[in-house]
């Protein structure tokens, strides 16, 4: 840090040298965005400020109107985008523009593909868009005053977008903010009123501010009118405004064109990519409010960081209030962005008063509902992305939401045995559809992955019945099942624990066969037990198998292994829970082991039975090495 007189040069932080580099060579193909993202970041300054004056009306410095005021001068290549907003003072000048002060920093740089219009794309998402100005400005300049504080404390920051920025005083009347942009050579084109006016009409017509800019004049037709044109000139310019200057969700559906919709979500959600679908509605009567709310087209970088801040924009009668009301929406729809403006909450209401408000629980249960309905109505190309971005997330639903547990559930889609592959997956309703006759359950097998969950033994029954089963592998599959007990009167069965019943699928016959099976191995189910008296709590005849020797399953009220691995890799200690053994008497390798007559050899068989259905559960064996070496004990003799 270098000091000449009240003049200081500081460095910028490293992510924020990153950030510069990849603006401006990933939004060359789009520079017109900088313009959009400076006022939308005005408009929040304004917002602010609104809403500090509530509790402190002094801090409005008689100037109640607020506005964005859009200058140029073609000559000296400039544009200004002044706010008399909140303003900043040197620490926020600091803070904001020398550092990026988010958690999110390192994941954002770790995203990064080098796919310059994925990158263009994920800044958005950061809250880093006053950097875009350095994609048109070869230098920017920063003009700005914290609105309460005194003339003298007003703040000038300039930067040429390399390693290093200054910061010095400057005496400011004006409370707010103006950026000066100096355009790099070939960027002359924005400093020009038919551009400027372009880009505001289709990136900020929504914004609820007024944007003015310089009044449009007419080129003389005659002397006297060049004279009166002089004339004017050495006057104060005339500014008119040139965006619609209403809060967009409080005009008429069929006034918004679908780009105003588009535009306004990338202004409130500062993503880059358009939402995937939109729903706009104004709720008269006993209560009295306005919703806008939207569906992602892509998941953010920090949706699994539960204390990141999400929730809708709340205001009050168009007064904004927050930026982040959680509580207008269930922790699995995070990902959903919006505005909410209300008729109905206190202009002072606060994070305190929204958690125990009756206005509030209403609002959120239609709010609820309306985004489940949104996500329902997806064309089913849009659904196949949403459900790959936004799935795992909203499989917490059952847990947290009982009300609307079954509607959550058939949003749910998971591989099946019916599809073959991990990419095409079923929905509940399909399912059942093409449920077989007398199948009275939802059948299902959690795993650590799709292959282990695909070609688990626990299927071939099924597999020889036609039957369906679900393949379910996500880490919080077993956790939602844990609240997920029935869906439209059919009630879910996980095949890996308790007792198989198949009820009507299985026939009289199929019955009396067993019977018979059991009655004719009660002597290697006896041996079998002895052996393995440590490692499992019984050994019975399976009739879930066809082609494989062994399996292993969990009570019907114990935690799976998928479940237990998890928890285990958190640091939880298990309780001991010993697996039921079934087998498969009618397969070779068990109608080998029951006629081994040497006990030794016996006991190392059965290990090794027990040891393969473990791995074919994706368990992690208790003793790998014995493992080992029992099969290489078995190999050796056989090649003798």
């Amino acid at each position: 840090m270098t000091v000449d007189a009240n003049k200081e040069t500081l460095g910028f932080q490293a992510e924020v040298k990153q950030l510069l580099h990849l603006m401006i060579h990933s939004l060359y193909s789009n520079k017109e965005i900088f313009l959009r993202e400076l006022i939308s970041n005005a408009s929040d300054a304004a917002d602010k400020l609104r809403f500090l004056s509530l509790s402190q009306p002094d801090i409005m410095e008689g100037e109640g109107d607020l506005k964005i005021r859009i200058e140029f001068d073609s000559e000296s290549k400039t544009i200004s985008i002044t706010d008399n907003g909140i303003g900043m003072n040197r620490d926020d000048v600091v803070s904001h523009l020398g550092t990026i002060a988010k958690s999110g920093t390192s994941e954002f740089l770790k995203n990064l593909t080098g796919d310059q219009r994925k990158d263009s794309q994920l800044i958005g998402q950061f809250g880093v868009g006053f950097y875009s100005a350095f994609v048109v400005a070869d230098k920017v300049e920063v003009f700005t005053r914290k609105a309460g504080e005194p003339a003298e404390n007003g703040v000038h920051w300039t930067s040429e977008g390399e390693g290093e920025f200054t910061v010095e005083p400057v005496s400011r009347d004006q409370r707010g903010t103006t950026i000066v942009l100096h355009l790099r050579e070939g960027e002359e084109e924005f400093a020009d009123a038919w551009k400027l006016r372009s880009i505001i009409s289709k990136y900020s017509d929504h914004i609820s501010l007024p944007i003015e800019m310089v009044k449009n004049e007419m080129a003389p037709e005659s002397e006297e009118a060049e004279e009166e044109a002089e004339t004017k000139a050495d006057k104060a310019p005339e500014f008119e405004v040139v965006n619609k200057a209403t809060a967009l969700w409080t005009r008429s559906r069929n006034e918004i064109s679908d780009d105003e919709y588009k535009e306004f979500y990338k202004h409130i959600s500062h993503d880059f990519e358009d939402p995937i679908a939109w729903t706009h509605n104004r709720v008269e009567g006993k209560q009295e409010y306005t919703s806008l709310l939207y569906i992602p087209k892509r998941a953010p970088f920090d949706l699994y960081q539960r204390e990141a801040s999400r929730g809708l924009k709340l205001y009050v009668q168009r007064v904004f209030i927050m930026d982040d009301a959680e509580q207008f929406m269930p922790m699995y729809l995070r990902f959903m962005k919006g505005v909410l403006d209300s008729n109905d909450l206190p202009l002072n209401v606060s994070r305190e008063i929204l958690q125990s408000n009756k206005t509030v629980e209403s609002i959120r249960g239609a709010l609820t509902k309306r985004s489940l309905d949104m996500i329902r109505k997806l064309e089913p190309e849009d659904y196949k992305e949403f459900w790959k971005q936004f799935g795992q997330v909203l499989k917490e639903g059952p847990a947290e939401d009982y009300a609307n547990k079954e509607k959550i559930a058939g949003l749910f889609r998971f591989a099946s045995t019916h599809t073959g592959t991990s990419e095409q997956v079923v929905a509940l309703d399909d399912y059942l559809e093409r449920m077989k006759e007398g199948q009275d359950k939802i059948y299902y097998i959690a795993a650590e992955n799709y292959n282990a969950a695909a070609n688990s033994p626990h299927l071939e029954i099924f597999r020889k019945k036609g039957v369906e089963v679900l393949l379910m592998y996500d880490r919080i599959d077993e956790w939602m099942m844990g609240y997920l007990f029935d869906y439209k009167g059919k009630s879910f069965i996980n095949i890996a624990k308790g007792d198989l019943d198949l009820g009507a699928i299985e026939t009289e016959e199929d019955k009396k066969q067993q019977e018979e099976v059991e009655k004719s191995s009660e002597e290697l189910v006896k041996r079998l037990k002895d052996v393995l008296e440590s490692k499992v709590s019984e050994v019975k005849v399976s009739h879930r198998l066809t082609d494989s020797p062994a399996c292993l399953v969990v009570g019907a009220y114990d935690m799976g292994a998928q479940m237990r691995q998890i928890m285990e890799a958190a640091g939880q200690k298990m309780p001991d829970s010993k697996p039921t053994m079934e087998i498969n008497p009618s397969h070779p390798l068990m109608e080998r082991l029951n006629a081994e007559v040497q006990e030794d050899r016996f006991e190392d068989l059965a290990q090794i039975v027990f040891d393969q259905a473990a791995l074919s559960e994706g368990r992690a064996l208790d003793d790998p090495s014995a493992y080992v070496k029992r099969i290489n004990k078995l190999l050796m003799e056989t090649i003798g």
